[in-house]
């Protein structure tokens, strides 16, 4: 298995452009909120549980679980990422059909859409995803650490999987 660094390198290879990574920043976290609400239901309560088991949950504890193997730090930060989204998610799968479906597919095509006019129009290469299943995990990831980067988190990190990018 890959370590972060090598996960994050790899994904940050296929976003050089800075433009390309700023239509990730805000594309990304669309994508990973319209999975949460679409995936809010069905959904099954029990017992005292505070919240309600279902694909999103389940989804996002598996993801959780393979970034706290790569990264604890990180894992736990993208764990309350994660822990938001399936509140608001489960919130508006409590809505109406019509209010759930509207907001997680319109949340889905806008996000992907800004991925796709990033790939395109700035950065002139396919997603990462394409040549490695894998980058659909890491993205979010990419996400977070970016941000996290602009605040002077882990700067040898940032260093090393910026090694050859442009800005």
């Amino acid at each position: 298995m890959k370590t972060l660094t090598e996960q994050l390198a790899q994904y940050a290879d296929y976003h050089r452009d800075r433009r390309n990574v700023a239509t990730h920043l805000a594309g990304i976290p669309m994508i990973v909120l319209a999975l949460a609400v679409l995936l809010s239901r069905p959904a099954w309560f029990a017992g005292t549980w505070p919240f309600a088991l279902s694909p999103g949950c389940v989804l996002f504890v598996a993801a959780t679980i393979y970034y706290l193997v790569l990264d604890v730090p990180l894992g736990l930060m993208m764990g309350v990422v994660s822990v938001l989204c399936l509140g608001v998610g489960q919130w508006l799968a409590a809505q109406s059909t019509f209010i759930w479906l509207v907001t997680g597919a319109g949340l889905f095509l806008i996000g992907w859409t800004l991925q796709f006019v990033g790939h395109i129009a700035y950065e002139h290469r396919k997603p990462a995803f394409v040549d490695d299943v894998i980058g659909l995990v890491i993205g979010p990831l990419f996400v977070l650490a970016e941000a996290l980067f602009r605040f002077g988190w882990r700067p040898g990190l940032h260093r090393t999987i910026r090694t050859g990018r442009r800005d």
